[in-house]
């Protein structure tokens, strides 16, 4: 390729990537009252820079080919820092290994750009085989955290078996998102701990954790589930009892598995909770977004818990590497109320969905409680009902008026055209 052609293809790349990263980001008309989807990922590969994927030297690559591909940008965490919306993406290269990415938007919904670099975080003890999903939480000892996942190989499986992992929770601070500091891995009596997240104050005079204990005897509907644990050290954090605050539940969204997402969002009415459940189905496992509200005081007591999931993938979003998934692990609270969710979908982009305070509290204060049983479920429906049909008829909006308000409706139109 000769000099001429190889700039052209420097700058065709440029362009096209301008393109994306100023792209605006519109919501979604189809709302349902709770929160607000928007027509584009604000993260996806694509988004990566040029200059982490491709060798701009004409010498060392004469063909303009990309050297170190980028396959996938989700599972982020989140924060409001210095007035911008932050997200610590996972980003995973086309070998694998994912890392860390900090990327940046003034509004939160669109025109999200990474920093020239992305996060070398040091490694503790054992090196890291790999590491993702990073929750951030602004803690009230004035430092920012963020807990991830590290993992590395089983030492105890066969040589033949080259995918079984051992998982336990990463921990780093920081100031500005760019000087990090290791800590130990957090220790407790599980061997697996994933999904594991800081509460944003002391509880008792020591740090609290959210955690997700696995054994390998837990089966679908009998153990595990969301749970609670305090450290007298963040230093050296080490968690001796462990207490189950949300389970999981036979014939349920989180019958498999669930997991706490972000930390939650401290409220009037309580903790506010974003996390993810799981379940079969034909096509395999299913992840939805769900929320509840727990205790001020004692942050490990559920009040609330609606039925059901607050977001499941739709459209575009269940196609990817691990279709049929949305997981979060940020959010952002403005400071008048609003609410960004930053969501992956099947583990390929990241989206946002706003809201705010108020309705996501009335959404968990009032919306029903699984039941459990097909028959309590239709009684539910059945209330509702018999409520909607009186609230119309006091609106005078009965289905026979409502029928004749719309015929009416086109008959002026018609008249009008």
């Amino acid at each position: 390729m000769k000099q001429a052609a190889f700039r052209k293809g420097v700058l065709a790349l440029l362009k096209e990537q301008k393109r994306l990263l100023t792209r605006r980001n519109r919501k979604s008309p189809d709302g349902n009252g709770i929160f607000e989807r928007y027509k584009f990922p604000v993260l996806t590969a694509a988004h990566a820079p040029i200059s982490w994927r491709y060798d701009l030297n004409q010498e060392t690559n004469p063909f303009l080919m990309e050297r170190t591909g980028v396959n996938a940008v989700f599972n982020a965490g989140a924060i409001l820092h210095k007035g911008k919306f932050l997200v610590v993406a996972r980003v995973e290269g086309a070998d694998r290994k994912s890392f860390f990415a900090v990327a940046e938007s003034r509004n939160g919904t669109e025109n999200f750009r990474f920093w020239d670099y992305p996060i070398l975080m040091p490694e503790a003890g054992d090196p890291d085989t790999n590491v993702y999903d990073m929750r951030l939480v602004k803690h009230e000892d004035g430092w920012i955290y963020g807990l991830f996942c590290t993992e590395c190989k089983d030492p105890k499986t066969p040589e033949w078996d080259t995918s079984s992992a051992i998982a336990q929770c990463g921990i780093a601070r920081t100031k500005d998102l760019k000087t990090w500091i290791r800590l130990a891995d957090l220790k407790s009596k599980s061997p697996q701990q994933r999904n594991v997240v800081l509460h944003p104050e002391f509880v008792d005079g020591k740090y609290a954790f959210y955690t997700r204990p696995q054994d390998d005897f837990i089966q679908a509907g009998k153990g595990g589930g969301i749970g609670w644990g305090l450290a007298a050290s963040i230093e050296r954090a080490v968690i001796d009892k462990e207490i189950i605050l949300d389970n999981r539940e036979y014939h349920t969204i989180q019958e498999v598995k669930n997991g706490l997402g972000p930390a939650p969002i401290k409220t009037p009415q309580g903790w506010l909770h974003l996390a993810h459940g799981v379940r079969n189905t034909a096509a395999g496992l299913r992840y939805v977004l769900y929320l509840f509200l727990c205790e001020l005081k004692r942050p490990w007591v559920v009040t609330h818990k609606p039925a059901g999931y607050l977001i499941a993938p739709q459209g575009d979003e269940r196609v990817g590497d691990v279709g049929n998934v949305v997981f979060s692990n940020g959010w952002i609270e403005r400071k008048h109320g609003g609410v960004f969710i930053y969501y992956a979908s099947s583990d390929t982009r990241l989206h946002v969905a706003t809201s705010s305070v108020r309705r996501l509290l009335d959404y968990v204060l009032h919306t029903p409680a699984d039941p459990l049983r097909s028959h309590a479920c239709v009684e539910q429906r059945f209330a509702l009902i018999h409520a909607n049909l009186a609230a119309l008829e006091a609106l005078k909006l009965s289905e026979g008026k409502r029928r004749s308000a719309s015929k009416s409706g086109q008959s002026t139109k018609s008249k009008e055209k």
